[in-house]
């Protein structure tokens, strides 16, 4: 790795020219239109649906678990339906870095804003539960529009990628982001009374993790949710942003507070996160982030093994 004289990576070594042209066309991007922006993202959509054959026969298992009521042509046509959504969300992830303030505000419409306000005035801390939703960068912007807001932060390997996003984050939440390994911070922020972005939906095998039905399917589930409730004393108010149908920008939804939340089962506090999460799903299914291995189990069964066939 090429470094600088501070044990930094030098980014603006020749390996890394790739992925500042790539971030330069995305610039570009993000000052197109909003339509227009949205059928670039339709069309990245139909060339990740075509290429990356891998990621899809994930898609296509996690919506078979998801959804075994639909028939193949539907599932067929969601498996296409979310590639188009995730298609989007890479366009909006640079309207999200590099769009205007007056640009993203005019595209955010709030619903349940009073939940928001009213946990505010409670002068508590505010865990802002969300999800993996293919707008989720640009819903992190949308919600530093009435709270005092930071969020989670977990790098990415690429280090260019990794300082324009967590410039990106800093600028809009005026702070330091905290890194997802930081527990301590997170804690801190939401005893100083911050709401803080959270998005526990993606999980690996570890001690804060168990397997908890998702759409009635065993999957891999964080835990964290009611411990880093119960140690701050934060309200947990579920807060998503999904895109609308008409094409004239997205429903940030803010949900009532969880009452009664935490509790003293761990394993029930988790399976209420995913059935808050779930519902939302419902509403836009093909918006959720299915290209993630989210029925991930630790019985030894891998419900993404393609067969000898197959």
């Amino acid at each position: 790795m090429t470094t600088t004289s501070d044990n930094q990576p030098n980014l603006l070594a020749p390996k890394h020219w790739p992925t500042w042209f790539a971030l330069g066309i995305g610039w570009l991007i993000s000052q197109l239109p909003y339509p227009l922006q949205m059928r670039v993202g339709h069309w990245l959509g139909n060339l990740t649906h075509l290429l990356l054959k891998s990621r899809r026969h994930v898609v296509e298992v996690n919506l078979q678990l998801a959804f075994p009521e639909l028939d193949e042509k539907a599932r067929a046509a969601l498996v296409k339906a979310h590639f188009h959504s995730a298609g989007k969300g890479i366009v909006e992830t640079m309207l999200c870095w590099w769009g205007s303030d007056a640009k993203v505000k005019r595209l955010a419409h709030f619903e349940g804003l009073k939940h928001l306000q009213e946990a505010i005035r409670s002068g508590r801390g505010i865990l802002l539960l969300s999800a993996h939703f293919t707008s989720l960068e640009l819903g992190v912007r949308m919600s530093t529009m009435h709270a005092d807001v930071t969020a989670m932060y977990r790098p990415p390997s690429n280090p260019v990628i990794d300082k324009v996003m967590r410039a990106s984050r800093e600028r809009q939440v005026g702070k330091d982001v905290i890194p997802k390994s930081n527990i301590r911070g997170l804690i801190k922020a939401l005893r100083q009374g911050q709401a803080v972005w959270y998005a526990p939906d993606q999980s690996a095998k570890n001690k804060l993790s168990a397997m908890v039905p998702f759409f009635g399917e065993p999957a891999m589930t964080n835990l964290a949710t009611s411990r880093l409730a119960k140690m701050s004393n934060a309200i947990v108010l579920p807060f998503f942003t999904l895109r609308r149908n008409d094409g004239k920008g997205y429903r940030v939804v803010i949900l009532p507070a969880l009452e009664n939340f935490p509790t003293d089962d761990e394993i029930a506090d988790a399976l209420r996160v995913n059935q808050v999460i779930e519902e939302v799903v419902r509403e836009s299914p093909e918006q959720y982030f299915w290209l993630h291995r989210r029925f991930k189990r630790d019985d030894g069964i891998n419900p993404y093994k393609k067969s000898p066939s197959g």
